[in-house]
């Protein structure tokens, strides 16, 4: 059974996540600010991190260099809805050209189970062609 680590600061969003990789037959542990991500990470190995991009304190970018620093393939998915101005676009439109944050999928929140599933898939693959060298 893959283990997931959910970092989000917003309850609802948490238990939503958890329950639907529950479902789906994944591990989940959830956890609400990127100082209690960094230290459950640290206490257990993860097949995947969920982090949401805006979170109090330590922000989810700081968060993902961190685990990336301490895993540097570790398959992640950053979740945010947090739209950027009067735009549609949201920092995860412009996250993937941010400096190391390369291979890690994207989801826009809100999302539906499917929508995870196809994110979880795409993290893994992505880190799959990291480890291969492609």
């Amino acid at each position: 059974m893959q283990r997931v680590l959910i970092i989000d600061d917003q309850a609802y969003v948490r238990a939503a996540v958890m329950a639907a990789l529950r479902v789906n037959g994944f591990d989940a542990v959830a956890v609400n600010d990127g100082t209690a991500g960094l230290r459950a990470f640290q206490e257990k190995k993860f097949d995947l991190v969920i982090v949401d991009v805006y979170l109090p304190g330590m922000d989810g970018i700081k968060v993902i260099r961190e685990l990336r620093a301490r895993v540097p393939n570790q398959p992640i998915i950053a979740i945010s809805g947090v739209q950027l101005g009067l735009s549609e676009r949201t920092a995860l439109d412009i996250l993937p050209n941010a400096r190391g944050m390369a291979r890690i999928a994207c989801l826009k929140k809100p999302f539906r189970p499917p929508e995870l599933l196809a994110a979880i898939h795409s993290a893994m693959t992505l880190t799959a062609h990291a480890e291969a060298g492609a």
